[in-house]
């Protein structure tokens, strides 16, 4: 009796497995490590195990909640794992890294270098995940519908599919999307724009194979800077970047291809990847336009590497394609509308926030969207606050956002999208997920209450998040042309570069003054908008500097006025298309200055935009 009794219980643990989710396994890959756990109620499920999602996840389980991660590949690390993104773009400020928290307790156990190994770093992840039990893991595991309430307000739970467990449904109190492009938020029904639509560019940024080399000589690397090969570059322990002339040097394969100067990480097996290697033209939410580029990136990366061989055979010589990785970089998708969106200028004056919830200081840099358009650095800031409220989307409630897709504006995104800033905003997430629950207040009303957000801020800093507040200067703060100058930043229309420069002081061209002014025209009015080309090309716009009295003819032209170059600066000023402030500096006979000729196009514009109307 005793025995038959014992069969029925193993019969009834083997029928009832499957529906216990998956058991505690290791994937033959990346030996991720799988809890038990049944499907139903959690405190907080995050979907995607991008960087950002493992910290948010572990954040909120150290705090005492239930906490679920999924992720649809085989182990947590995301991009920087499966698309070999080992290089960090660490951000520093006064010599100190401003990512603290669980993004520097990471970072300490794969080195402290600025570039991982990707074996470790995903090691490291798992460790993490492995050390809280109130955590459960999930791989492979897909995000498929999102459950809302029936007026789309708020979510409720989720549907997964696997290969293990087929479709299941969990439910949540409150969740996270830390996936690539923000899936989850995006079918839950949170607005969001795509690539550089809110600045009127309906563009993304180039996408990247990483390119992973074996038997390249790091000390030859070095030689071949010395010699200023390409223009040189730097070193700096098991980082190197340079070759910035390389771009010009390089004949791709591919009309679609480009190589940029090469950002080199060095593993400690001697192994390189080197992150240069750009597709254009592909739509980062597209699978079949991904594996196309995919395939054109691996027959470029040949054709790199003959280049290299040829070019600096000092460095690579003897080197060979080691591996490809399992998944392209894109840079951009989706940018979700949040309670209040990060915009460059928060990035250019260094601001601080009243809700913030820790910095980013990486340089605003911008891949190229064109094989007409090169890579621009707007501006290299020194520190900047991510707020609270960027993470907290429109519309639907208990759900935030701790990815590349969060509430950034695409130009400040091209400095917050780097790893360390995106692991910072997760772990910030997850621990205001705890707050959430323990306080019984929604997001929503977290992110506009400033109590709540000090108790927040709180938590983060005895954690090692860096939070403190801070007020610094900017470059051109107080310039009487800086008014003028933000504009034509905020539309992505002139760089700074990494050296926070704009060479004001020298002439601006006449070729210059014209692309300027028709680009900020364009933003507002469409294409070509009134025949303004046909009426500049009148003109004849040269490299020449451009003077007073022919800054003015431009003034008659976009007024659509009759060209008369003997009265043009006496009309232009009766017009008041040429104010006080420009007369007094007395520009009609010299040539105009760089902030002359910002300060013009935009009062230009802005007359007439009002006489348009």
């Amino acid at each position: 009796m005793k025995r038959i009794y014992a069969l029925w219980i193993l019969v009834l643990v083997l029928m009832l497995l499957p529906l216990a989710g998956i058991v505690h396994i290791r994937t033959q890959e990346t030996n991720a490590s799988v809890k038990p756990e049944t499907p139903g109620q959690y405190d907080l499920i995050v979907v995607g195990a991008e960087p950002e999602g493992v910290v948010a996840a572990v954040a909120a389980a150290r705090r005492g909640l239930k906490t679920l991660l999924l992720e649809e590949r085989d182990g947590p690390g995301g991009l920087m794992i499966y698309g070999a993104l080992n290089y960090l773009d660490l951000a520093a400020h006064n010599n100190q890294n401003v990512n603290g928290g669980l993004f520097a307790e990471w970072h300490r156990s794969v080195g402290s270098q600025p570039v991982i190994d990707i074996d470790k770093g995903q090691d490291a992840f798992l460790q993490m995940i492995e050390g809280e039990p109130n955590l459960t893991f999930l791989p492979q595991t897909r995000f498929k519908q999102a459950l809302t309430s029936d007026d789309g307000s708020e979510l409720n739970g989720i549907v997964t599919e696997s290969k293990a467990n087929g479709e299941q449904v969990f439910f949540g109190k409150r969740f996270i999307d830390s996936t690539e492009d923000a899936d989850l938020a995006a079918q839950a029904g949170v607005p969001h724009t795509i690539g550089q639509e809110d600045i009127g560019r309906r563009t993304e940024m180039a996408v990247t194979l990483m390119i992973h080399l074996k038997h390249v000589d790091w000390d030859g690397i070095k030689k071949a800077f010395a010699a200023k090969k390409f223009g040189g570059g730097e070193i700096n322990g098991n980082a190197a970047w340079g070759f910035w002339k390389i771009t010009d040097a390089y004949r791709p394969q591919s009309p679609r291809a480009r190589l940029r100067g090469l950002n080199i990480g060095r593993n400690s097996d001697g192994t390189i990847y080197i992150n240069a290697l750009q597709i254009l033209g592909v739509d980062g939410l597209d699978a079949a336009q991904k594996r196309e580029a995919y395939e054109i990136a691996k027959q470029e990366t040949g054709h790199v590497l003959t280049f290299l061989r040829k070019e600096v055979p000092v460095a690579f010589e003897h080197a060979e394609i080691a591996s490809y990785p399992q998944q392209l970089y894109v840079r951009e998708t989706r940018h979700i509308q949040a309670e209040y969106n990060l915009q460059i200028e928060d990035v250019w004056e260094n601001r601080d926030q009243w809700d913030s919830v820790g910095y980013g200081a990486y340089p605003v840099d911008i891949q190229a969207t064109s094989a007409e358009k090169d890579d621009v650095v707007v501006i290299d800031p020194a520190q900047y606050a991510i707020p609270f409220r960027s993470l907290v989307p429109q519309k639907v409630d208990r759900l935030l956002v701790a990815s590349r897709a969060s509430g950034y504006s695409s130009l400040a995104a091209g400095s917050a999208r780097t790893i360390p800033t995106g692991m910072t905003a997760g772990e910030a997430a997850g621990v205001a997920a705890a707050l959430s629950i323990q306080h019984g207040i929604g997001f929503r009303e977290m992110s506009r209450d400033p109590e709540m957000i000090e108790k927040l801020r709180g938590e983060l800093k005895r954690g090692g998040a860096l939070v403190e507040p801070f007020t610094l200067p900017y470059p051109y703060q107080g310039a009487w042309f800086y008014p003028q100058l933000k504009r034509l930043y905020q539309q992505g229309l002139i760089f700074a570069g990494y050296d926070n420069h704009l060479q004001e002081h020298q002439p601006m061209t006449e070729q210059e003054f014209a692309r300027l002014y028709e680009r900020l025209w364009k933003k507002g009015q469409g294409a070509d908008p009134e025949g303004l080309k046909a009426r500049i090309a009148v003109l004849k716009p040269t490299a020449a500097p451009l003077t007073g009295d022919k800054m003015a003819l431009y003034a008659m032209a976009f007024a659509k006025q009759p060209l008369n170059s003997k009265e043009a600066w006496k009309i232009a000023v009766v017009n008041e298309w040429i104010d006080r402030e420009l007369q007094a500096r007395s520009p009609q006979k010299r040539a105009l200055t760089r902030a002359e000729g910002y300060y013009q196009v935009v009062r230009l514009h802005d007359l007439m935009k009002e006489r348009s109307h």
